[in-house]
């Protein structure tokens, strides 16, 4: 159960008589929202996520295919912005469910890094759309909605708890106010605070003040808390940056400690550019099994199954969780749609070459303005559409302003912990599994199969093999392949 967004001022919301007929297919007064909320909800996803317009590219532009080919940074952040803006608005409409899609951190890094080194970029992005049909496949024959219902409830419920807490390292991170120890084989702790123990750079002192503004404006139940604290943030680190000129965290490739992570928050020179859509269609689904042999692409498509497959079953339980939109079995509404429109955005973002798109889990920000239908989506869609042409603007807004949602919703999402049965160790070992890999991993299908394989065990270890679904079974041996991918590809590649 989340915390409720402060109610706007005028006429509350009639669940059983919708105002109009936008009101009655998107069900806004139906889940006791206002349009003030959803577009509140839709901005604060946006600022949230925007990164991903700057970072992917970074990731998939800085490597080179087995042909020593890059793809162009300019084209790659058009084709983000496009699909993720696209995607989002889609499952805005089929859903109207507020998770929002664009690229996905962590299988980019694996199209580009593991992938695309044995074969061309076309053929790496190919492998992406073969997974995404997939997984639609198994959408529409039901299969991934029997396998997310074969889950027990309060597995799921700690699915969302172990998701708040990943929010929240990311956002950490991210902010720079905790960071790997530079002789972290040396020391006795991995991490730490800021640098050297101490906040001693402007950027982090502005995520703090900006933390602790939006705590006492969520405290306080002010309208639009979370937005209010990203804008406010990234205004004190526009001032600090004229004053100071920081500059960003990597200048000429050596490492400024006490820069911005990712964006410099300074205002754009130019504010409008023409996007580049070159990237378009730029994908091939036949080559890579002729040239490296089938056994290498079909552990490709396997991994990046596996990953889009539960990080997405993932996400919606704890979105859904957050704005209190689930059944009696952790449920969301129209979950097939949800699924479904997932499974078109990896294969359309395999087509774009800009690497599986996904739900993000940065909706959660939304959800916590009062975000609870697809109207939300449609805003955070065409503020994306808008980014390919603003590319300048959408680069503004620094991690040390917009991580400050991740921290507080984190917290939120962290307080549905309280309804599993911790006296009952069937199901509290798998949970508290589930929850801490998550973060410690940087990984929700690691935490997902963690969870899933143990609950197995134990049932069977207690004699109760027939508690378990079916189903339940075929996924811990899924798991069971992925987590030993390793060994398995040194064996037979």
């Amino acid at each position: 159960m989340s915390i409720a967004p402060p109610a706007d001022h005028g006429t509350p919301p009639d669940p059983a008589h919708p105002r109009n007929a936008f009101d009655r297919f998107f069900e806004i007064s139906a889940r006791r929202s206002t349009t003030g909320r959803e577009i509140r909800g839709g901005f604060a996803t946006f600022f949230t996520m925007a990164y991903i317009v700057v970072l992917n590219p970074l990731i998939l532009g800085g490597a080179e295919d087995a042909d020593g080919r890059t793809l162009a940074i300019p084209a790659l952040a058009a084709a983000t912005a496009l699909v993720a803006g696209l995607m989002t608005i889609l499952m805005g409409v089929v859903a109207r469910f507020p998770i929002a899609l664009a690229a996905g951190l962590g299988v980019n890094a694996l199209v580009a890094f593991e992938i695309a080194p044995q074969m061309t970029w076309a053929d790496a992005m190919g492998l992406v759309v073969i997974e995404g049909v997939l997984i639609g496949i198994l959408v529409l024959t039901g299969l991934r909605t029997a396998v997310f219902r074969s889950v027990p409830t309060q597995l799921k419920t700690a699915i969302g708890v172990g998701i708040g807490l990943f929010l929240t390292i990311i956002g950490l991170v991210d902010a720079g106010f905790v960071r790997r120890v530079p002789d972290a084989a040396n020391s006795t702790v991995p991490v730490g605070l800021g640098i050297n123990g101490k906040i001693v750079s402007w950027p982090m002192l502005v995520f703090v003040v900006g933390l602790l503004v939006t705590v006492v404006l969520v405290v306080r139940r002010v309208r639009g808390a979370i937005l209010i604290g990203i804008l406010s943030s990234t205004v004190l680190a526009i001032v600090v940056e004229a004053i100071g000129n920081i500059g960003p965290s990597f200048v000429d490739g050596k490492p400024n400690p006490k820069g911005w992570a990712l964006n410099v928050p300074e205002l754009p020179k130019q504010v409008v550019d023409l996007p580049d859509l070159s990237l378009l269609g730029n994908f091939n689904v036949l080559d890579s099994w002729t040239r490296v042999g089938w056994l290498v692409p079909l552990m490709f498509v396997f991994t990046l199954l596996i990953t889009d497959f539960f990080d997405t079953m993932g996400t919606m339980v704890a979105i859904g969780q957050e704005g209190d939109m689930l059944d009696e079995q952790g449920t969301p509404p129209r979950a097939k749609e949800i699924l479904l429109v997932d499974s078109i955005a990896a294969a359309a973002g395999g087509a774009a070459s800009v690497s599986s798109n996904t739900s993000y889990i940065e909706s959660a920000a939304g959800v916590g303005e009062g975000a609870r239908t697809g109207v939300a989506n449609l805003v955070t869609g065409l503020l994306f559409l808008l980014a390919m042409f603003l590319a300048p603007l959408s680069a503004i807004v620094p991690f040390e302003a917009a991580s400050t949602a991740l921290v507080v919703v984190g917290f939120l999402m962290m307080t549905a912990v309280r309804t599993i049965d911790w006296t009952d160790y069937e199901i509290a070992i798998p949970a508290f599994l589930t929850i801490v890999l998550m973060p410690f991993t940087y990984s929700i299908s690691n935490g997902i199969g963690a969870g899933v394989i143990s609950y197995v065990l134990v049932k069977l270890a207690k004699g109760k093999a027939r508690e378990v679904h079916p189903l339940l079974y075929g996924v811990a041996a899924l798991f069971v392949l992925y987590f030993l991918r390793g060994p398995i590809e040194s064996v037979l590649l």
